[in-house]
């Protein structure tokens, strides 16, 4: 991308090690037509075999996405899961003049708070990761305000998926689906960046909705956002970056890929689709620079050339993982 004059950072993406992130097991009649609508896809994008997830160690599944970030040019990459905190914070280690990455445990959970300071002090993460449908409690359960009062204080991003959820025969309802559950939240704590992404996840309506109602919401471009073909009208790349850019400005729009597996590694052709769509709605080159990194590098306050301005010192027991 250097030849379109962008810095890349890829705020979106998953550490492929540890547990797959598929939740439950289903019945096999679903998972056969899960399997089926993976392969048309696969066929549609031209994509390569998949590899088993996890299949190399951590070290070498580090070292092979940094080979990627550099033979892409990625400025930076950030992991949004990878197996727990601690295993991502293994990987960000290895290499984190390019990596950084999310804390992703349970949000629900009572140890909630005590686990999110140890991976934001002790480990380096720099926000938290949250699958909203599969949150059985409410995102104003007086229980989280303590998690929420942090975050606050030390204006730390949360990236919260709502929409639909994984593959063909994943979650398509439940009660925190659409963005709008988090909105006494996003105006009770302004100072917490509220990421939603993959343009909404079919719930557009709804997060425009949210971003009309509260400044600290910014939407992420990731994935192949093939949801836009169940939707009931046209709906295409360009257009949903023309209404967000109408709307919420390019200040709110962030770069995501949601890349993970290999041999597939990066995948490049997201990222050339959503720089053409911006070409084509001819965007502003200083417009292009925020979503396609600047404002990644702003809200995880990360430093230039890679850097990180968040202090990134490790505990002493935990340096043997190099």
């Amino acid at each position: 991308m250097k030849r379109q004059g962008l810095t890349i950072i890829d705020a979106h993406i998953h550490f492929p090690y540890g547990a797959s992130p598929g939740g439950e097991r289903p019945k096999p009649e679903i998972a056969a037509y899960s399997k089926e609508r993976n392969r048309r896809m696969d066929l549609e994008w031209d994509f390569p075999e998949r590899e088993p997830w996890g299949a190399q160690s951590l070290e070498e599944t580090a070292d092979r996405w940094y080979e990627e970030a550099v033979r892409h040019d990625l400025e930076k990459v950030i992991f949004v899961t990878g197996g727990g905190n601690e295993t991502l914070a293994k990987a960000v280690k290895r290499h984190p003049d390019r990596f950084t990455g999310l804390a992703h445990h349970p949000i629900w959970e009572p140890v909630v708070l005590d686990e999110y300071r140890r991976a934001v002090e002790d480990y380096g993460l720099v926000g938290y990761k949250v699958l909203g449908p599969r949150v059985p409690i409410s995102f104003d359960d007086p229980s989280l305000i303590p998690l929420w009062e942090y975050a606050a204080e030390h204006r730390l991003p949360f990236l919260i998926h709502f929409g639909i959820l994984g593959h063909a025969g994943g979650v398509v309802s439940g009660p925190n689906m659409s963005p709008l559950v988090i909105a006494n939240v996003a105006k009770a704590y302004p100072e917490i960046p509220f990421i939603i992404p993959h343009f909404g996840c079919s719930y557009m309506h709804d997060l425009l909705q949210l971003a009309w109602a509260v400044p600290n919401v910014y939407v992420d471009t990731s994935g192949s956002n093939q949801w836009m073909r169940w939707l009931p009208y046209p709906m295409d790349l360009e257009t949903a970056f023309r209404k967000y850019y109408e709307l919420l400005g390019p200040e709110h729009i962030v770069f995501g890929s949601d890349s993970s597996w290999f041999s597939r590694g990066f995948s490049h052709r997201y990222l050339q689709d959503q720089v053409r769509a911006c070409r084509h709605l001819n965007f502003k080159q200083e417009d292009m620079e925020l979503i396609f990194g600047g404002n990644a590098r702003r809200l995880f306050r990360l430093g230039p050339a890679g850097e990180t301005s968040r202090p990134d010192e490790v505990p002493a027991e935990l340096e043997d993982w190099r």
